[in-house]
């Protein structure tokens, strides 16, 4: 028995004393806050690292030790700590959360202490880095912060945020916390939002009543508009009674967003069912992990049955981000060491730098590689929404890719992928509304002359007023293209514009939506959106129809009724003279046909209008038709010319209005317009008629009691849709900002409502509107075409007079030559008084067979009693026989 006991002692013995030899100078020092929830468990991942790196190696005197010191929080501790490590020469290396800052402080103090290796655990941005040579054994064992800012940009930028609120706890483990803030900024400059109002508060254990100061301070950021939060850095405990006290000021309601950083949503898989509940509706990213890998599996399962026994009082025990950064650091250290086989000089300490930055392993939180002091690859992050008992991943998001899905909830079909604050799906303005639990008071203009842009009218069955129109329409479709529900309600207004303007500023009205133009005066009290109308102020005048783009123009210079009369007198006037040379005997009046009839009496109205006829006149009376109808024609000739003239040179040219016409103007009641004659253009306020209605317009121009009416453009097109013959748009247009909706002064309105418009406008729906207003409104194609060349031709009544006399002489010629014709045709007329002795005029006819043979022979050479007969008789009654000459 004592042989046994012996050989036990001298075994153990052996041992001890083996790897007291072979463990010298091969130890890792850890320096964590093991006070902390997540020093704990980086206290915990780094002992497994290093019991299994030692498991795998199986050379227990190339295996390094651990040795792990408690800060407890405080930053004076850590670095006394950290300074015993190196100087005492016990470690090869260095874990911890040690900022930039710290390290820098501890590098300076002699050649050791600068060649010694220090891997950081905490979040660094490269902008942090000391630039100085001492910090060439500094790296960073996490991603560099900026890439965290660019996520957080990124979502801002998705849901389109213009202003967020950054809150952290400012303590030493990034000893500039300030820089964080300037980080976040400079990447939202990417997406056009802003910080405003960040929130620092200090550690919790130097707070002598923490929940006092937490809820004190987001008092304050309640007061504030801003309503989109984002938690850049923090201790679990003080995120944790963040969000209750949050969550008690209804700062987890509707209309708040928050955000929450890598580091804090590492931490939701180890958190209290209480703490989760409070959180609901809360955004976040964490780096995705490759958790379903057996080394991870195996680690897990390490963890929590250690955590559970060493920290029994724990409830969650899985790991964190923190935990698993902890065991790879620890596993690339002593990897590390064993490769370089470290000595205590600084030169093995150069080199074992050099071959931690040069190590690469398959890690429990992903592929580890270094490059440039920092982790060389880059994160994808998971983007998550806090909901019910725990959170569900939505989304990922990388540095090289952006968002890989865009499920985010920007479109209106993605809505309910994300529960916000207050369980609502629509995304938050970001901004507090003040009119918060009420809808909004919007004015519209309830005495504009111009209805068909807002139209308020009043149901005495319903008792509802009712508010409809074309500015109408295109505000409702606007409210419907943003990414939350507006509640609005409209509010008639009986002032005139300016009056509501005035309103709008001093908060009496939350908005106005119509036909309100943007003028820069205005913009000293409200705010206006994009313009749905372009705008400028033009002039409406009544004028003749643009007759140059007809073909046959020369048509105009003559009413209808003119050209008529014309071509009447001309068949008349041929007919007599035709009759009467006729009449008198005139061999070329004379004709073989009917066809050569025709063609010889209108080839001699065309021809005597310029005297140019061949036939010769032999009748005096003739002659005087053809002398006062050729004087008629040139008279009209003339003022063909001169009318025809008139018109080609009319048509160029626009009617205008200036300050030496001296006419009056009108334009619309209640309306800017008024002002901008006078104090812009000059006009002379005696001179400017305002009205009320769109038809006063149309009643004043035919009354002459205006020469013109100045509107703005949109209302222009109005009229001319309504009264399109007559009058017309003159001149060049004045300039204006055009037709938007007007806000309070700061409201988040402004830019969701610009926005919206835009989206309207680049649908086309805009223009679909209105033309669907003007087509109403439009009845031009009703009117007659001619009535537009009668209003400018010339008509017959300058002419009366010429027409009278020319008229008269025909008539008296005409009258005459059918004298002659019955003188001439007595006897024919004498037999028609005979009819009672029907066998007389029988033998008369029979004797006259002669006559009538040498009348078809001879051409009208014989007087027979028949109406052709010109020279000859052959009634037997007065000449028995033969024919006399």
């Amino acid at each position: 028995m004592r042989f046994y006991t012996c050989l036990l002692l001298l075994f153990t013995a052996f041992v001890m004393g083996n790897a007291r030899n072979c463990s010298r100078n091969q130890h890792v020092g850890g320096v964590l806050d093991q006070s902390s929830h997540i020093g704990r468990e980086q206290k915990i991942a780094m002992e497994i690292a290093a019991q299994d790196f030692c498991r795998i190696g199986n050379d227990i005197c190339s295996c390094p030790s651990l040795i792990l010191k408690d800060s407890k929080g405080n930053p004076s501790k850590s670095y006394y700590e950290v300074m015993d490590l190196m100087t005492t020469g016990q470690v090869k290396a260095i874990i911890g959360t040690i900022s930039p800052q710290e390290a820098t402080l501890v590098s300076e103090f002699d050649e050791v202490t600068k060649n010694i290796p220090i891997i950081s655990l905490a979040p660094t941005a490269t902008s942090s880095f000391p630039e100085s040579e001492t910090m060439s054994s500094f790296v960073q064992m996490s991603h560099d912060v900026k890439i965290h800012m660019q996520c957080i940009a990124a979502i801002v930028g998705h849901f389109r945020w213009r202003k967020v609120t950054p809150i952290y706890e400012d303590n030493t483990t990034f000893s500039s916390s300030p820089g964080l803030v300037t980080l976040l900024s400079d990447a939202l400059q990417v997406v056009d939002s802003i910080v405003e109002h960040p929130l620092a508060f200090p550690p919790l254990r130097s707070l002598s009543n923490p929940s006092i100061y937490i809820e004190k301070e987001l008092t304050k950021l309640k007061m504030k508009e801003n309503r989109v939060f984002i938690l850049l850095k923090s201790s679990p405990a003080s995120c944790f009674l963040l969000f209750e006290k949050a969550k008690q000021l209804g700062m987890m309601e509707k209309g708040y967003a928050w955000i929450i950083s890598d580091e804090i949503s590492s931490l939701l898989d180890s958190v209290d069912q209480s703490v989760i509940l409070s959180m609901q509706g809360v955004i976040g990213f964490k780096t995705n992990l490759a958790d379903t890998s057996e080394r991870f599996e195996n680690f897990k399962l390490q963890f929590r049955k250690r955590f559970r026994r060493k920290y029994p009082d724990e409830e969650y025990l899985n790991p964190s981000m923190h935990a698993l950064r902890a065991y790879d650091a620890t596993s690339v250290a002593m990897k590390a060491i064993q490769v370089s086989k470290g000595s205590s000089n600084s030169t093995s300490s150069v080199n074992l730098y050099e071959t931690i930055t040069q190590t690469k392993l398959n890690g429990v939180s992903g592929v580890i590689s270094f490059k440039d002091g920092k982790l060389a690859q880059l994160p994808t992050f998971r983007i998550i929404n806090v909901i019910g008992r725990s959170y569900r991943e939505i989304d990922f998001w990388s540095p090289e890719f952006g968002f890989f899905d865009d499920n985010l909830g920007s479109k209106e079909e993605n809505l309910n992928l994300i529960y916000w604050p207050g369980g609502i799906q629509r995304i938050p303005t970001g901004m507090a509304m003040r009119n918060e639990g009420r809808p909004l008071k919007i004015g519209v203009p309830a005495r504009g002359a111009f209805k068909q842009f807002v139209n308020v009218s009043y149901d005495p069955y319903t008792n509802e007023t009712h508010v409809t129109g074309f500015s109408i329409q295109v505000f409702e479709a606007a409210a419907k293209k943003l990414n939350y529900s507006l509640s609005y309600v409209f509010i008639p207004y009986y002032g005139s514009y300016d009056d509501m303007v005035a309103d709008v500023h001093n908060k009496t009205l939350d908005g106005g939506v119509g036909d309100t133009e943007i003028m820069a005066d205005r913009y000293e009290y409200v705010e206006f959106s994009q313009p749905y109308l372009d705008s400028g102020l033009v002039i409406v005048v009544p004028v003749k129809p643009k007759i140059m783009k007809g073909r046959f123009i020369f048509f105009y210079a003559f009413t209808t009724k003119l050209w008529i009369i014309l071509l009447a007198m001309t068949i008349g006037t041929v007919s007599v003279v035709w009759l009467n040379e006729h009449v008198h005997g005139n061999d070329e009046f004379v004709a073989a046909s009917t066809f050569e009839y025709v063609s010889k009496m209108l080839w001699f109205a065309v021809s005597i209008l310029s005297l140019a006829h061949r036939e010769r006149i032999n009748n005096n009376l003739s002659r005087l038709v053809l002398a006062t109808w050729f004087c008629v024609n040139v008279i009209v000739a003339a003022c063909f010319t001169a009318t025809l003239s008139s018109i080609i040179t009319i048509s160029k040219f626009q009617p205008s209005i200036n300050l030496q016409s001296n006419a009056f103007i009108g334009c619309n009641q209640n309306s800017f317009i008024t002002h901008y004659l006078v104090n812009v253009l000059h006009f002379k306020p005696e001179k400017i008629k305002q009205f009320s209605s769109i038809d006063d317009y149309d009643v004043a121009f035919k009354k002459k009691e205006i020469s013109a009416a100045f509107f703005v453009a949109p209302h222009a097109n109005v009229f001319l849709a309504k009264y399109c013959h007559g009058y017309e748009k003159i001149g060049h247009a004045y300039k204006l900002g055009g037709f938007g909706f007007m806000f309070q002064k700061g409201s988040p309105l402004v830019d969701d409502i610009s926005r919206a418009i835009l989206k309207v406008t680049q649908s086309g729906y805009v223009k679909t509107l209105e033309k669907r207003m003007l087509d109403s409104l439009s009845n031009c194609s009703r009117l007659p075409e001619d009535q537009s060349r009668d209003s400018v031709g010339l008509g017959p009544g300058p002419f009366a007079g010429l027409f009278m006399i020319s008229g008269s002489i025909s008539a008296f010629v005409f009258f005459t030559a059918l004298a002659r014709v019955v003188i001439n045709h007595r006897d024919l007329i004498f037999q028609f008084r005979q009819r009672n002795e029907p066998a007389v005029v029988r033998n008369d006819v029979s004797r006259c067979s002669g006559c009538r043979r040498k009348v078809s022979l001879t051409g009208f050479r014989c007087r027979c009693v028949d109406m052709f007969c010109a020279e000859y008789r052959c009634s037997d009654r007065y000449n028995d026989g033969g024919v006399g000459g």
